[in-house]
C-alpha cells in the first residue's frame, strides 16, 4: 500500500514542473468564466501523466486518479484571477492589462496538478486504495460561485469527503493552518438605487433630497444591523462605492451604492435578506425616495467537520511534519467551497505563503507575492489528505 512518503517523493520530482506552471498561470490570469486557457493548459499537463479528464461545460474540468476499493475522496482547486493591476516585478507578472492572479488561484491550481500527477505517479507502482477526484473550478471570485455549477453537473456524485486549501500570506511557508468548524464567513453583495425628485440646492425642500437620503442609509443601514443581528453572529456591512449628483448645486434624481454584507453565523445568514430589504425601506421612507435593493447571496461559511479536520492534520504531519501545523482564525471573507462542505463532508486549510521575516502581503491586492516552495508543500497536503482520508 502507498504511504505518505511515496507522496512526498513524487512530488520532489515534480517541483520544478510544478513552479513552471505556476509561473505560467501567474502571467497569463483569466477571469470568471473565462479560464479558456487556464484550462487548456492543466489539461495539457494532466495528459503528461495520462490522468483521465472530462471538461466542463464552461471552463474548468475534473479528473481522476485511482481506482481502490476505498472511498472517493475529491480535491479542489479555483481556477479565476482578479480584476485589477498586477503590481510586482517578477518575470511572471501578469501579461494581461488589468487582470491578476492576486488571491493566489495560480497557486491552488499548481497544487492540484501536483497532487493529481504525485498520485498518478504512486499509483503506477502500488495501486492507490481510493479513487482521487479532482476538480479544477472556475469562477469562484464572483458570487455566488462556480461551486455551484459543478455541484449540479454531478461532481460530487459518489464522494465522501473533500478537502481544499487557500494561501495566506499572514502565515509563514512552511506551515499550514487547520481549525474544527467556521473557518470562513458568508458573504452577500448588495447594491442599492435611490431615485427621486431631483432640483436646486436652494429648494430642498421642493425635492426627495436623494443625496441626504443616501447618506443615511450609508450610516444607519450598519448602525441599524449591528442592532437586530446577535452580536456573536459578527455581521459586517462595509460600503464599497457611493455614487450620487455631479455638481455642488444640484440635487440628483438617482444615486446608487454598493457594498458586502457579511457574518460569521450561518443562521443569521438565512435571515439577512428579508431584514435588510425591511431596514432599508424603513430607512428612506421618510425621505419620499424609492429604493430598488438588489441583494445577492453569495455563500454561506465554509464549516470544517471534525473527521476531516482531523484527516487533514494527518497529512500535514505526515507530508510536511508536526511543526507546520498553525491554529487560524475564522476570517469573514467568503469562499464558494462552503457549497461543498454543505454537501458532503469536508474540510478547507490554510497555506503558508509568506517568506520568513519578509513582508506581509494581503489577498486581492496588486502587489501579492508569495513564497513558491508553498507550491509543492500543498502538493504533498493535498495528495497526502486524499492517501489518508477515512476509510482509506
Amino acid at each position: 500500500m502507498p504511504s505518505p512518503t511515496d507522496v512526498v517523493n513524487a512530488v520532489d520530482a515534480l517541483t520544478p514542473d510544478l513552479l513552471e506552471l505556476r509561473r505560467d498561470l501567474h502571467a497569463h490570469p483569466e477571469l470568471a468564466w473565462q479560464e479558456e486557457r487556464t484550462t487548456d493548459v492543466i489539461a495539457a499537463w494532466l495528459d503528461k501523466a495520462a490522468v483521465s479528464y472530462e471538461r466542463l461545460d464552461s471552463t474548468g474540468l475534473v479528473a481522476e486518479v485511482g481506482d481502490g476499493p476505498g472511498p472517493l475522496v475529491a480535491l479542489r482547486a479555483d481556477l479565476d484571477a482578479l480584476p485589477l493591476q498586477d503590481r510586482t516585478t517578477d518575470p511572471w507578472r501578469s501579461r494581461t492589462a488589468g487582470v491578476a492572479h492576486a488571491c493566489g488561484h495560480d497557486v491552488h491550481a499548481a497544487c492540484l496538478v501536483g497532487a493529481a500527477r504525485a498520485l498518478a505517479a504512486v499509483d503506477a507502482v502500488d495501486p492507490l486504495p481510493v479513487r482521487v477526484r479532482l476538480l479544477f473550478q472556475p469562477a469562484e471570485e464572483i458570487m455566488p460561485g462556480g461551486a455551484l455549477k459543478l455541484i449540479e453537473s454531478g461532481a460530487l456524485r459518489g464522494v465522501s469527503r473533500i478537502f481544499a486549501l487557500h494561501c495566506d500570506p499572514s502565515l509563514d511557508v512552511g506551515r499550514f493552518g487547520l481549525r474544527e468548524g467556521p473557518i470562513t464567513g458568508a458573504a452577500d453583495r448588495l447594491h442599492i438605487l435611490l431615485s427621486g425628485h431631483g432640483g436646486h440646492t436652494s429648494r430642498p425642500h421642493l425635492t426627495q433630497d436623494l443625496t441626504y437620503a443616501l447618506a443615511t442609509v450609508v450610516t444607519q443601514l450598519p448602525a441599524a444591523l449591528s442592532r437586530r443581528f446577535d452580536p456573536r453572529a459578527g455581521a459586517s456591512m462595509v460600503w464599497g462605492s457611493l455614487h450620487a449628483g455631479n455638481a455642488s448645486n444640484v440635487i440628483p434624481a438617482a444615486g446608487e451604492l454598493s457594498g458586502t454584507l457579511r457574518m460569521l453565523d450561518a443562521a443569521a445568514w438565512h435571515e439577512a435578506e428579508h431584514l435588510v430589504r425591511s431596514l432599508i425601506r424603513d430607512i428612506v421612507a421618510p425621505y419620499g425616495v424609492s429604493a430598488d435593493v438588489t441583494y445577492t447571496r453569495g455563500v454561506p461559511p465554509v464549516v470544517n467537520d471534525a473527521a476531516s479536520t482531523q484527516s487533514f492534520r494527518e497529512a500535514v504531519t505526515a507530508a510536511i511534519g508536526p511543526s507546520a501545523l498553525a491554529p487560524t482564525k475564522q476570517s469573514l471573507g467568503g469562499e464558494d467551497f462552503a457549497w461543498y462542505v454543505e454537501a458532503v463532508r469536508g474540510a478547507m486549510g490554510r497555506l503558508g505563503t509568506r517568506s520568513p521575516d519578509g513582508p506581509t502581503f494581503d489577498l486581492h491586492q496588486g502587489n501579492l507575492r508569495i513564497d513558491e516552495r508553498a507550491v509543492a508543500i500543498g502538493a504533498k497536503v493535498l495528495a497526502t489528505a486524499a492517501l489518508l482520508s477515512p476509510g482509506a
